[in-house]
């Protein structure tokens, strides 16, 4: 058994209209184990009243990540959930110390990719504002959970999701750090949300393809099982270092 002074830091980026109380569970079960792992809070999820534009995009989100990345000492490994895989992706690009990225249900694009744009969504000609979570174009929040909006669990979830920027929506990646840092994608199984919908097109560029039982959220809804794919993961990491 690898040792604990030796394992790798998990951080844990949340994904569009959440934040890092979306990872209690995991991180719970992550402690039982002898796991430590860190959060960080996208400014793009914005909780309290709005500034002045331009709001916090996606390239902001990008620099708090990597903060939290370079003030960890010894390997990372990035876990980042929905839209978080986007700033994640730029983010860890030149990032000595992360030795694995896994994006869960997320957007692991490319350079020049956004988002929207990965769904055919038209650039607006402002990226001023922000998106509420309650959005029937795009994403009811019920579908980042079960679907089901009577669930007390999904229920719970829901009334915690925050706005979006627009700007994050839309900006583009500039450099895609999965191409240089081994990487892992996971699809839970009834994923229901938008990103459900190119979940395999994502994953066909990853290097290793995980499933696991859940929703959107599957780190939310089955913390265990989900913790027993960034164990192996964490593993083969360190056998392959």
């Amino acid at each position: 058994m690898q040792e604990i002074a030796n394992r790798a830091t998990f951080l844990l980026v949340h994904g569009g209209h959440h934040g890092p109380w979306s990872w209690e569970r995991l991180q719970g079960v992550l402690d039982e184990r002898g796991w430590t792992s860190r959060t960080v809070s996208l400014p793009s999820a914005v909780e309290d009243e709005p500034g002045a534009e331009p709001l916090p995009g996606m390239y902001d989100d990008a620099e708090v990540i990597r903060k939290a990345i370079d003030d960890i000492t010894g390997p990372v490994i990035v876990v980042a959930h929905s839209y978080g895989g986007v700033p994640a992706t730029e983010a860890v690009a030149g990032a000595a110390d992360v030795a694995h990225i896994v994006y869960v249900a997320a957007y692991m694009l490319d350079v020049g990719e956004g988002m929207f744009q990965t769904h055919g969504v038209p650039v607006p000609e402002s990226l001023a504002g922000l998106r509420p979570a309650e959005n029937p174009d795009l994403n009811l929040p019920a579908a980042f959970y079960d679907g089901d909006a009577t669930n007390p669990e999904t229920a719970e979830a829901i009334s915690r999701l925050v706005p979006q920027t627009v700007r994050a929506d839309f900006e583009v990646v500039t450099r895609a750090g999965w191409r240089t840092t081994p990487n892992s994608y996971v699809i839970p199984e009834k994923d229901v949300s938008l990103t459900g919908s190119i979940a395999e097109q994502m994953a066909a560029r990853a290097e290793t393809v995980y499933r696991c039982p859940g929703h959107h959220a599957p780190f939310y809804s089955n913390p265990r099982e989900f913790a027993d794919i960034l164990v192996d993961v964490a593993m083969r990491s360190s056998s392959a270092g």
